[in-house]
């Protein structure tokens, strides 16, 4: 290939070793491959299967319940109200699919980022490693990762599960790492100079005061896991997605506008109840009963003095 100015640049064959790359998985790792697909299509259907099991007015009031217990009555109002919209619209059955979609793929990215980040945050020279290869993966078009996927997995569920987990991995990584870097190095000294291991600092120290950051990566993997659910629909990753996508093939304005609409009451619930995890509000049901029983004990130690 010749450049404007006469110089010959070869070519890097990238795209070819790629592909030979795939090709060998697909000729050698048969198995694995057969066995992640069982797996995720048995967790996916699993979930969704139990979320479906009761009735949707049931399952409405769980997550009213579990807005309010955790983070206010706010958001059990909004849940009660957008989850009811949601079943007017008919669109609960993807929802739930997707929700299920999301639930696995944060779950199987989360035990892998947070390891990774402490494992970083505790060594330079892998957070030196996992820098680049964290930028990588976060400036990688998302439908790019749909490409090996389909060619590892087919069409289906399973390929939009492992391309959500792939893309929604980065920031739990990388808040991890924070959360734990950012831990006063004086109450690091401090519990090492009381004798602590470190596997006990990084329990007792480290995860605790680093926990709102940590969780702050959990909400983000939760929202690109969401994102990407929805991406995966062109790969027939069914759900709210599904929708979405055949609203854009038929120019179907309603069915595009509800299946948008369903997965911003998702996504809005899913925040903020992750939120309230990593940074407590204070005005949870469980908050306030706390809150009371403990003005009641002093009370009652104020009275028998």
């Amino acid at each position: 290939m010749s450049t404007s100015d006469g110089t010959t640049i070869p070519k890097v064959p990238i795209g070819e070793a790629v592909d030979n790359g795939i090709d060998w998985i697909n000729d050698n790792l048969e198995w694995l491959l057969d066995g992640i697909t069982a797996v995720m299509s048995f967790l996916i259907d699993g979930i969704t299967e139990l979320l479906l099991l009761p009735a949707p007015l049931i399952m409405v009031a769980v997550f009213t319940l579990l807005a309010l217990l955790v983070r206010s009555w706010g958001l059990a109002v909004f849940t009660l109200v957008g989850m009811l919209l949601i079943i007017s619209m008919e669109m609960w059955e993807p929802a739930m699919e997707t929700l299920s979609l999301v639930l696995v793929a944060t779950v199987i990215a989360v035990v892998i980022a947070v390891p990774v980040g402490i494992l970083a945050a505790r060594n330079d020279t892998v957070s030196a490693f996992v820098r680049p290869v964290l930028d990588f993966m976060q400036t990688m078009p998302a439908f790019v990762y749909l490409v090996p996927v389909v060619v590892f997995f087919g069409i289906g569920v399973v390929p939009g599960v492992c391309a959500t987990i792939v893309f929604a991995l980065p920031p739990g990584v990388r808040l991890t790492e924070l959360g734990i870097r950012q831990v006063d190095s004086e109450t690091v000294e401090a519990g090492e100079a009381f004798g602590g291991t470190p596997r006990q600092i990084l329990g007792g120290i480290q995860l605790p005061l680093g926990l709102p950051t940590i969780m702050a990566g959990v909400n983000q993997v939760i929202m690109l896991a969401l994102s990407m659910a929805v991406v995966a629909g062109i790969v027939g990753a069914g759900g709210l997605g599904g929708r979405v996508v055949s609203s854009i093939s038929t120019l179907d304005v309603p069915l595009g506008v509800e299946g948008g609409l369903s997965v911003v009451i998702l996504a809005i619930f899913l925040d903020r109840l992750t939120g309230a995890i990593g940074q407590p509000t204070g005005r949870s049901l469980v908050a306030i009963l706390s809150s009371r029983k403990g003005d009641g004990a002093r009370a009652a130690t104020a009275g028998a003095a």
